[in-house]
């Protein structure tokens, strides 16, 4: 197709204000009812002490409020360019928040104000979550409209053949990215076989023209131009005034925005790629969360705990829990407490089964509506509740709250090297491979994904792990 069919691009992105403008209403109302929580949780309704709210805790509350708007705005959380993408925008929120109440103690200690601790204790968490939950549901909204092929930023791609095929793929795959690819430019003559007939080839000198008369907002340069780096930055200085974003894009692949640093030493840019951490700060945190939350989990659900160990007694028989070897942590074996939701002899009638499977593989072994699955082991697992007892083997200290799968022996003799790297953190109720279709998945994109997990992991991560796991188990996505 010919360079002249490149279709011309609006003359103005609405989305873009319009998204962010949103952010900010909706910022604001999280903070606004995070301090009115905090307000009425430490010093309850304010018709109790004459109607009227403490002027003090006024003046605190819109302090409070003003420096948190401006931490998120100092922090770039509203960057359309992370927005929706990878976990960065979660991170600024959080570090925002965390540099607000950070700046309030150093304020109040300079000042000698007296702010009660748990007004301020409640603030914190409720807020966040409420920030968070807010950006969750704008992420969900945008990426909606991008599939409907909305909110999407037109896109040349640069490049010899083989890394323009890729780019343009990926592009086309992962909307959530926000691009669309207009036209591309093969810098070594080859043919782009998948887009071949589909987009325009424009031919590299007409590019920053055909850019300002387009309107096009990005230029994407994938792999190396004949030129080198000097070619680079003439395009770059060519779109200076077309209003093109110029992206250069990495051949690093599963490697998280946050790991990635840009080093400039006068004529060399370098991209620094943190090393995967495996100890230090971040997990002794992680730890702690572990702790805290599956000791808070075993005491609220404890009524839940008596009623499924009650109800897989009398509808069956055998015992109650079910207990099976997995390996763990660098390959430790430990025994997994899960309740029973199959028939005792389910291990022996396994051999049978697994030549009528109808998912899974090789390695694991997965089949709808398996037989072997007690009426009261079906609701279980729809909602996951047979996994409950794990939260006895996080305590312990086998397991964590977000992990990778917990994996079989047997599964384990049959890895190839790579995928031993799983064992280098410890295994999860919950991981990536929940939220993203659980039983549903393969064994390759299950392997990806855990993979992923232990090369990227962080704190806030885990974080939306865990939120994206509630909606999966009340969506029952993927669970047989």
């Amino acid at each position: 197709m010919r360079s002249d069919r490149v279709a011309a691009q609006p003359r103005r992105l609405a989305w873009p204000g319009r998204l962010t403008r949103a952010l900010v209403v909706t910022d604001t109302l999280a903070i606004g009812a995070s301090l009115a929580v905090a307000q009425f949780v430490r010093f309850g309704m304010p018709a109790g002490r004459g109607g009227s709210v403490d002027s003090l805790y006024l003046g605190v509350a819109i302090a409070v409020a003003a420096l948190w708007i401006l931490s998120l705005s100092a922090t770039r959380s509203r960057d359309t360019r992370i927005i929706a993408v990878g976990m960065i925008e979660y991170q600024r929120v959080v570090n925002a928040t965390l540099w607000t109440f950070g700046l309030l103690a150093i304020l109040s200690f300079l000042v000698q104000l007296e702010v009660a601790r748990g007004y301020l204790a409640v603030a914190l968490p409720v807020g966040l979550a409420l920030l968070l939950a807010g950006r969750v549901a704008w992420r969900r909204a945008l990426n909606a409209m991008r599939r409907a092929g909305r909110c999407l930023t037109g896109a040349i791609v640069v490049g010899p053949a083989a890394d323009v095929q890729r780019v343009v793929r990926q592009l086309r795959v992962n909307l959530r990215a926000g691009y669309r690819p207009i036209g591309v430019v093969v810098t070594d003559g080859r043919r782009v076989h998948d887009v071949e007939g589909e987009l325009p080839t424009i031919d590299i000198d007409d590019l920053p023209a055909i850019s300002r008369r387009t309107r096009t907002r990005a230029v994407m340069i994938a792999g190396n131009l004949p030129g080198g780096h000097a070619q680079i930055r003439e395009l770059g200085w060519q779109l200076e005034n077309a209003r093109t974003e110029l992206i250069l894009v990495s051949r690093l692949t599963d490697v998280a925005g946050p790991r990635m640093h840009l080093r400039p030493v006068q004529d060399l840019p370098m991209v620094h790629v943190d090393l995967p951490q495996y100890t230090g700060v971040n997990h002794a945190v992680k730890r702690v969360i572990d702790v805290v939350a599956a000791g808070a989990a075993l005491v609220l659900l404890a009524p839940v705990l008596a009623f499924l160990a009650m109800s897989i007694r009398l509808s069956s028989a055998g015992p109650v829990i079910f207990r099976q070897t997995r390996v763990g942590l660098q390959g430790s074996t430990f025994t997994m407490f899960k309740f029973r939701s199959m028939v005792v002899d389910a291990e022996a009638r396994l051999a049978a089964l697994q030549a009528e499977r109808d998912a899974g593989n090789e390695v694991l072994f997965k089949i709808k509506g398996d037989p072997r699955i007690t009426p009261i082991g079906r609701v279980m697992r729809r909602y996951s509740l047979d996994e409950l007892p794990q939260f006895v083997n996080v305590l312990i200290g086998d397991m964590s709250l977000i992990g990778p799968r917990p994996p079989l022996p047997a599964e384990v003799e049959k890895y190839e090297d790579r995928v031993n790297r799983r064992l280098l953190i410890k295994p999860g109720i919950t991981g990536l491979w929940q939220v993203s279709g659980r039983s549903n998945l393969s064994w390759e994109d299950s392997v990806k994904l855990d993979l992923s997990y232990v090369e990227n992991w962080s704190v806030t991560g885990d974080l939306l792990i865990l939120l994206k796991t509630i909606r999966a188990v009340f969506r029952s996505e993927g669970a047989y």
